[in-house]
């Protein structure tokens, strides 16, 4: 794997550090959301990528 691929990785596989912008840029573009969107679920159900993806009606990564 190149280094430009794990640039893109998140962190954190299993929750979602909606205050690291290259984080939520990633997660947003994994569920097909804005930012925004990604933010507002995030506030209102947790960070757990599972939680998250339940809540936005998409897969977990």
């Amino acid at each position: 794997m190149s280094a430009s691929q794990d640039a893109l990785k998140p962190r954190f596989t299993q929750h979602i550090d909606i205050h690291c912008p290259d984080d939520r840029a990633y997660w947003a573009g994994q569920f097909g959301v804005s930012g925004e969107e990604l933010r507002d679920a995030v506030k209102m159900v947790g960070s757990r990528v599972s939680t998250v993806a339940a809540h936005l009606g998409r897969q977990a990564a």
